[in-house]
């Protein structure tokens, strides 16, 4: 028996009955042989941990746009709480943690610099507009590898695919991550916040903090123990006063915090440096890196365009922006 089975027959023997068992996946677009050591879900986490996309998430806004400090949280940093938030809930819950590392790590890799701004901008450039969960998909089967893709499992993409509002995940290990990601962010924006000065800890309404908890551990605790205490069969979720309160500090972080005008300035000009880059590239596909080349010939200069400029960091976009449009001083020679 190799190591890959002795893990998958513990698998059959520990995991709760709806949990994901990697022997049982729907597997691959393309086969490929088995890893002696690993599972294929295992595989997966490692080739998004070793993927380009996955690196540059550490240079792409999550919140707050060029802050001042080293501190504030990047969409790397997100996708780290993502994910241990989502193992934490998923050993609880006796679910596959491999898949459920695999997709909280993946599921923003399609997200576009800039944070939403950026996304917002992206998709209003579209016929059929821009949706940063369809990008992560179509960055793991298409354009990571200079275009061939991770090729990862189906249950991965279907998770990363379904993190977001809509329809949900097909395993218990995807539905996880959805909720993973909202405790996440929620609790992580808050600290941004506070640190940023545009918010304070006393400023949450008392009905909120009074359920939740008067800090970030104890909200953490709160928001998660809810989910591992109502989640049951492959059924992922919170009790409805715990959710009921989640739901209002949602709603008071998009007044208090998403909106706030000293917060957000910066967001203006992000619709006009993507819509820049996009229409250039638009319309001079030879500018583009060879793969990308590739996908303008085969489906088209608009799709390649919004490929390339979704998979830019905030510092290259901004980089790039100033290389085709600012005027360089140059020397007369005088």
């Amino acid at each position: 028996m190799t190591v890959r089975e002795e893990i998958q027959r513990r698998e059959r023997e520990d995991l709760a009955p709806w949990a994901a068992r990697s022997a049982e996946t729907k597997g691959r677009k393309r086969p490929e042989a088995e890893c002696p050591l690993r599972t294929p879900y295992q595989r997966d986490r490692d080739r998004v941990i070793h993927c380009k996309s996955f690196r540059r998430l550490k240079h792409k806004t999550q919140v707050f746009l060029s802050p001042e400090g080293d501190h504030y949280r990047t969409r790397l940093t997100h996708t780290l709480e993502v994910s241990q938030i989502a193992r934490t809930i998923a050993r609880a819950l006796r679910l596959n943690e491999d898949l459920t590392e695999a997709v909280a790590l993946a599921h923003d890799l399609g997200h576009t610099p800039f944070g939403h701004a950026g996304e917002r901008a992206l998709n209003a450039l579209l016929p059929n507009g821009f949706r940063h969960y369809e990008q992560s998909v179509r960055v793991i089967g298409r354009l990571e590898k200079d275009g061939r893709g991770l090729n990862l499992t189906y249950e991965v993409a279907n998770g990363v695919l379904c993190h977001t509002d809509g329809l949900e995940a097909e395993t218990a290990e995807g539905r996880v991550v959805r909720w993973a990601d909202r405790i996440a962010y929620i609790n992580h924006d808050i600290d941004d916040a506070i640190r940023a000065g545009v918010l304070r800890e006393e400023d949450i309404p008392r009905d909120i903090t009074d359920k939740l908890g008067h800090n970030k551990t104890q909200r953490l605790t709160t928001l998660i123990a809810s989910v591992v205490e109502n989640s049951a069969e492959g059924r992922i979720g919170m009790d409805p006063e715990t959710k009921e309160r989640y739901e209002a500090l949602q709603a008071f972080m998009h007044e208090a915090v998403y909106r706030n005008e000293y917060a957000k300035k910066e967001e203006k000009k992000v619709p006009h440096i993507i819509h820049s880059l996009f229409t250039y590239f638009l319309q001079h596909p030879q500018a583009l890196p060879g793969y990308m080349q590739a996908i303008a010939r085969e489906e088209g200069p608009q799709r390649a365009a919004c490929d390339y400029v979704a998979g830019m960091t905030d510092h290259f976009a901004v980089a790039k922006y100033q290389e085709l449009f600012i005027p360089k001083a140059w020397n007369l020679g005088l």
